[in-house]
């Protein structure tokens, strides 16, 4: 009989465990959660070619330029690298948001990082963690998310726990 005691706690140990990491990492419910992509300029980038890139994406492209215009939020006449992955951005979520779409001949990639900065506030698009894209955007405004942590392990690790305690004290009252 202690035996199969002891089976039974280890198996619920480990798929508590298991379950624990699988919600950790964001995984466990059918493809996993979106994430936020924003198409920003390389940092080794020239800015010859960023301001070609501007300028197409400005012009032909049909990026909403106007922010980063004289007067606009996200207007930084010293930061080129600034300017460049507001307009690029922009064009990318206008256009399926796709690998192609940021591209501007080398000088873009996408990031999850949030490029929002001072009053520029730079929507991003959503991805799915299989690569597909929603279509989905975070509007200017939002909060942007602290990418540095992962503030939402805790309350997972939690449950984990008393989960565990909840367990060896059904067990101890039978």
């Amino acid at each position: 009989m202690g035996s199969s005691i002891l089976w039974w706690i280890l198996n619920f140990c480990l798929f508590s465990l298991t379950s624990t990491f699988a919600a950790a990492q964001g995984g466990g419910g059918g493809g996993g959660g979106a994430r936020e992509l924003w198409c920003v300029s390389m940092n080794n980038a020239e800015d010859a070619a960023l301001q070609s890139a501007i300028d197409w994406a400005c012009g032909p492209g049909g990026a909403d330029c106007g922010p980063i215009q004289n007067g606009g939020p996200c207007y930084d006449p010293s930061d080129l690298g600034r300017t460049a992955s507001y307009a690029f951005n922009d064009y990318y979520r206008k256009h399926s948001s796709s690998d192609d779409s940021c591209s501007f001949s080398n000088t873009a990639a996408l990031t999850s990082i949030n490029p929002s900065h001072g009053n520029c506030k730079i929507p991003s698009s959503l991805s799915t963690s299989n690569g597909n894209s929603s279509g989905g955007s975070v509007l200017p405004g939002s909060e942007s998310a602290d990418l540095s942590s992962n503030g939402s392990i805790a309350p997972h690790w939690s449950w984990g726990l008393i989960n565990s305690y909840l367990f060896f004290v059904i067990l101890l009252l039978f």
